[in-house]
């Protein structure tokens, strides 16, 4: 085995030792971002859930998934239909790790923390990483650009998917890559195919990622193709296997949501997301080969005919921020070794500070432009603290409602209502009679028509008598009678 060519002149996962400000940069700033980004995040997590703001029923869908793993059940989730099975919506076994937390705090607010903690944390690596190669002050520019990036902070506010698990794995994984510790990155790579089907192809083309960037070494080269082979394996495993096994409708649902081939390259939305992707990559780091591993996302997202595919306000972006980063520091090169990457070259010289500054910048600029409409600057709106005037009444509906009820209610309390009962949605699918009835007038699912009365609405419905229990603030309980 050759491995002169990529031996790195010193070890390159240790603090630096020749220069104070950059050792003790080094030690405290990505520990430090990553504790201001959970911060964030999770604060702006609780002010949502504790003011009714909610983006869409995902977060329902999600805590009543933690609570079934949490019960040591299967993960059937009502509230898309009766008997459910979440794992033939989306494959994404690794949700499993959400019972421990709902052992520990049974609330859709504890998911919302887990996402800024799994968030914040993804920071260390890649900015470690920033530091090493670009210096202590230019390295944590770029670790606080990645980990206030407009596709983590959409991400979080947009609520809990399973997604934010895929962010610190690819952290790890491509830092280890960038590190040359190729065996380190396969393992940490390995578990994204358990994140989301889709993640497979990202996975498999990481692998020949790894097997090309170092074709000189067997060993490494191997195992590149090893991960090839995993991550192809279980996407069509779990896409065309797994998924309609446990899907309802025996298919995998989202095939119908996939449009033209022609259609990638329209609306112009699109190509507003590959700028700011470009952007958020220093726009050098587009000469990296790790940029294409933002393709497979990006294929699927763009064929698609949800127009929340196409843009950056969604939590869609945030399994990109990684590849961003990773793609920009591989293509700045380290100062240390004076190497850089371009295109398939990895002995291509460092970039000269100019340069490097300015990419830096732009991944900063590009989230910083968008000024007032990013998400996270909520935590610091005054107004964002203020209680919602209808909290006193929300609590009171769910209070209305007995502990163990069939419950079918609207997505503004779907969330808060899965710990206490057996939720389902009010629009939904389900057979079922509930046994109660929770609506909000204000639920965008009425699109600003609700029913007079939700007792006649509901005995309409369902074929069967039931009795107003609760009315105000917006909120209307009914029960059967």
């Amino acid at each position: 085995m050759n491995r002169t060519a990529d031996a790195p002149s010193t070890r390159q996962d240790a603090p630096p030792s020749t220069d104070r400000v950059a050792r003790r940069g080094w030690l405290l700033v990505p520990p430090l971002l990553a504790v201001l980004a959970t911060v964030a995040y999770g604060v702006q997590g609780t002010l949502q859930f504790r003011n009714l703001v909610t983006r869409s029923w995902d977060l329902g869908i999600f805590t009543q998934l933690a609570r079934a793993y949490g019960e040591l059940r299967a993960p059937i989730v009502p509230i898309k239909g009766d008997d459910v099975n979440l794992l033939g919506d989306h494959f994404h076994p690794i949700l499993a790790l959400l019972a421990p937390v709902w052992w520990v705090w049974p609330s859709g607010e504890a998911l919302l923390w887990t996402q800024a903690l799994l968030l914040g944390i993804s920071a260390i690596p890649l900015a470690r990483l920033a530091i090493d190669r670009l210096g202590p002050w230019l390295g944590s520019v770029a670790g606080g650009a990645y980990v206030f990036s407009f596709g983590l902070q959409s991400a979080a506010s947009v609520q809990f998917h399973e997604i934010a698990f895929a962010v610190p794995l690819l952290a790890m994984a491509l830092t280890s890559l960038l590190r040359d510790r190729v065996p380190a990155a396969v393992l940490w790579a390995a578990p994204l195919v358990l994140v989301k089907e889709d993640l497979g192809l990202t996975v498999a083309l990481l692998g020949g990622i790894i097997a090309l960037r170092h074709r000189d070494d067997r060993e490494h080269r191997l195992l590149g193709y090893a991960l090839a082979c995993w991550g192809a394996g279980w996407f069509i495993l779990s896409t065309f296997v797994i998924l309609p096994a446990l899907n309802t409708a025996g298919q995998y649902d989202y095939t119908d949501n996939l449009g033209s081939p022609l259609d990638v390259f329209w609306p112009g939305a699109k190509w507003v997301t590959v700028l700011m992707l470009l952007l958020a990559a220093g726009v050098i780091g587009a000469r990296s080969p790790l940029i294409a591993l933002m393709l497979p996302t990006l294929a699927w997202r763009f064929t698609g005919t949800v127009e929340f595919y196409w843009g950056w306000g969604w939590h869609y972006d945030a399994v990109l921020m990684p590849i961003a980063l990773a793609a920009l520091l591989d293509a700045l090169g380290d100062r240390r070794s004076g190497r850089a990457t371009a295109w398939l070259r990895r002995d291509a010289p460092v970039p000269v500070r100019r340069i490097r500054v300015t990419a830096v910048a732009a991944s900063a600029v590009v989230t910083l432009i968008l000024g007032g409409s990013m998400p996270v600057l909520d935590v610091v709106r005054p107004g964002s603290w203020e209680p919602t005037w209808r909290a006193p009444y929300a609590a009171a509906a769910l209070d209305a409602v007995p502990d163990g009820a069939v419950l079918a209610v609207d997505i503004t309390l779907m969330a808060q209502a899965v710990p206490d009962h057996d939720v389902q949605w009010i629009h939904g699918p389900n057979t079922r009679v509930p046994d109660c009835v929770l609506s909000d007038v204000y639920a965008f699912s009425w699109a600003g028509q609700p029913p007079a009365d939700i007792t006649d609405w509901a005995q309409e419905t369902w074929g069967t008598d039931f009795e107003t229990v609760y009315d105000d603030g917006g909120f209307s309980v009914a029960c059967r009678a």
